[in-house]
C-alpha cells in the first residue's frame, strides 16, 4: 500500500471481530512503532500486549478509575455493577496495545517532545495495521490518564498512557471523512 494512500484511507475502526490476530502481525505493528521520529534517539515509548485474558489489566484499570470516581452513595450491587460495564471495555477487541511515554530525563529534551515521539509512534502504527488489513482505533480519554490506571500499568511518576490501541479485523465498512484543504490552515511565509 502506498503511504498517502494509507494516510488518505486510514478511519478509526471502533467496531472489529473478536477473531485472534497473529502474532507476527502484532510484531511488525509495534516494530513500525520503534521507527517514530525522536529527539536524540532516546525512544521514549512502551507497550503492554494485552490478548485473551491478559485484557483484564486494561479492565481491572478501567475499574479501579470507575470506582475511585464512583458516587459514594451507590450501593454494593451499584458498584458491582459499574465495575462489571468498566471491566468489559477492555474486551472491545482481541488485541489492545498500550502505548507509554517514558520522558528522558536528559535534560535538553523537552517533555513535550517526548510525547510528541510517542504520539507518531501510534501514528506509525495505526498506519502499519491498515496496511495489513487490520482495523484499528486510538482510544484516550480520562480514564487513561488518572492515577489508577497509570499504578494498574507500574509507570512511574513522569511516565503516562498516550494511547490504547484497539486493534482487529474490521467488522463494519470504512467510514469516509473529509478534511479541511490545507489552503485554509496555512500560511505561507517567504519574506
Amino acid at each position: 500500500m502506498d503511504i498517502k494512500e494509507a494516510i488518505r484511507d486510514r478511519r478509526s475502526m471502533g467496531k472489529v471481530k473478536q477473531e485472534s490476530i497473529d502474532k507476527a502481525l502484532i510484531e511488525e505493528i509495534l516494530e513500525a512503532g520503534t521507527w517514530a521520529p525522536n529527539h536524540c534517539h532516546t525512544e521514549p515509548w512502551r507497550f503492554w500486549v494485552l490478548t485473551g485474558d491478559g485484557r483484564g489489566l486494561l479492565g481491572q484499570g478501567y475499574a479501579a478509575v470507575a470506582l475511585a470516581e464512583a458516587d459514594p452513595a451507590l450501593t454494593e450491587d451499584e458498584l458491582a455493577k459499574l465495575k462489571s460495564i468498566s471491566e468489559k471495555k477492555a474486551f472491545r477487541a482481541p488485541v489492545v496495545i498500550a502505548v507509554a511515554v517514558t520522558p528522558s530525563e536528559t535534560p535538553i529534551i523537552p517533555v513535550i517532545e517526548e510525547y510528541g515521539a510517542a504520539h507518531a509512534a501510534v501514528q506509525n502504527m495505526l498506519l502499519t495495521a491498515h496496511a495489513l488489513g487490520l482495523g484499528a482505533i486510538w482510544r484516550s480519554g480520562a480514564p487513561m490518564y488518572h492515577a489508577k490506571m497509570k499504578e494498574t500499568f507500574g509507570l512511574a511518576h513522569q511516565e503516562e498512557l498516550v494511547a490504547l490501541i484497539y486493534l482487529g479485523y474490521p467488522d463494519v465498512d470504512a467510514p469516509t471523512s473529509k478534511r479541511v484543504p490545507f489552503a485554509e490552515k496555512t500560511i505561507w511565509v517567504s519574506e
